[in-house]
């Protein structure tokens, strides 16, 4: 240790007084110096960033205790945010892989397609808040708006947990109540067909279920012909049929007729892909949340789902029963897992011609399915 002391004050006097005197000795007291920076600036980089979660976490525990109802806004907007950016990720890695490849949107798996329909759903909801938001101190307006009317204005990803759950009931609360009406005009156009065997066959099929009947897949297929021939083929139904099945898709009924046709039939043929798309991945690969919507909200708090989980169970919230007619959140997997197999059973043998008995057999297969547990 010695001589190697006296070896360095050796060289340092060898190197005598000179302006390149106090950059050698820098050089030889400090050796990392004369390295790259670039580990210097990413030390700096992750202390800025460590300490910026800890301001953070700091900030939400005070909103928690002091502002309860605004951390939950709060987080909310911030999960939100995170869960955006994910799935803008996954979207453009799935598009850029249809272009690699050379995929059409019927080509790609099932979870990619619903990813891909769900978020064009999500952006055509967001336009109108876009629009409103783009005049000079609009952002007020915006933010009043999007508080009082959140199930109208927000898309998923900003929804509370507890509004999943509130939301995803009074749409489907809201789609019921149009279920009566498919009905009758169902019944009604029955009374058209020329076929007088194929009449009372639908006759009696809309009978049952108004009186609390399941029907069964082969009886649907029986009756098919008629839902591609006059009266009700797609572009044969009366408005008012038109506009509750509408309803039934969650698609608004105050458009011109020809509007809500054209509409109409590209959403059943949409889901009839899915539906293929599901049959090719099988449904033994579905998660619970896929079949069921949305699982009961935890609550909020440091042990409030992640980023990744929210947008998981939001995505699947539309997805197979929800998405087909059946509300499946109180559902047990087993009921949800038949009732699939039933649509599926019924949806994979139709051709594109015959979409109106698909639309249609959103009432007629969900509406007395198993009741939801009490």
């Amino acid at each position: 240790m010695a001589l190697s002391m006296a070896g360095y004050r050796g060289l340092l006097w060898r190197l005598g007084p000179g302006p390149g005197l106090s950059s050698a000795r820098r050089e030889l007291r400090f050796p990392g110096c004369c390295l790259s920076t670039k580990a210097g600036s990413r030390s700096i980089l992750a202390a800025l960033v460590s300490t910026a979660k800890r301001i953070n976490r700091r900030y939400e525990r005070f909103l928690e205790r002091t502002f309860p109802r605004f951390y939950v806004l709060h987080s909310t907007f911030t999960r939100g945010i995170q869960a955006l950016f994910l799935e803008v990720k996954e979207i453009r890695d799935i598009r850029s892989r249809m272009a690699r490849q050379r995929l059409s949107v019927q080509q790609l798996p099932y979870r990619d397609m619903e990813r891909l329909r769900q978020f064009r759903r999500d952006l055509i909801k967001a336009v109108p808040i876009g629009i409103i938001a783009i005049p000079p101190f609009a952002n007020f307006l915006v933010i009043i708006l999007m508080y009082f009317f959140p199930r109208q204005l927000l898309i998923r990803h900003f929804w509370t947990p507890q509004q999943q759950v509130e939301f995803l009931d009074t749409y489907d609360a809201i789609r019921r109540d149009s279920y009566p009406a498919v009905l009758e005009s169902l019944a009604q156009a029955a009374r058209a067909l020329p076929d007088r065997q194929l009449q009372s066959r639908l006759q009696q099929l809309c009978s049952q279920v108004q009186r609390g009947s399941q029907p069964r897949v082969a009886e649907l297929c029986a009756v098919r012909a008629v839902f591609s021939g006059p009266a009700l083929a797609l572009n044969q139904l009366q408005v008012s049929h038109v506009k509750a099945l509408s309803r039934v898709l969650f698609l608004t009924p105050h458009l011109p007729a020809p509007i809500l046709r054209h509409r109409l039939r590209s959403h059943v043929l949409e889901i009839r892909q899915l539906d293929r798309a599901l049959q090719r991945l099988s449904l033994g690969q579905l998660r619970e949340e896929e079949l069921r919507a949305v699982r009961t909200p935890p609550p909020p708090g440091p042990f409030s789902p992640t980023p990744a989980l929210v947008l998981s169970t939001l995505s699947c919230a539309l997805q197979a029963c929800y998405l087909r007619g059946l509300n499946g959140a109180q559902l047990d997997v087993a009921s949800c897992r038949t009732w699939l197999e039933q649509w599926l059973g019924l949806s994979c043998r139709l051709e594109a011609s015959e979409a109106s008995l698909l639309a249609n057999s959103m009432v007629l297969l969900s509406l007395n399915y198993v009741r939801p547990k009490e």
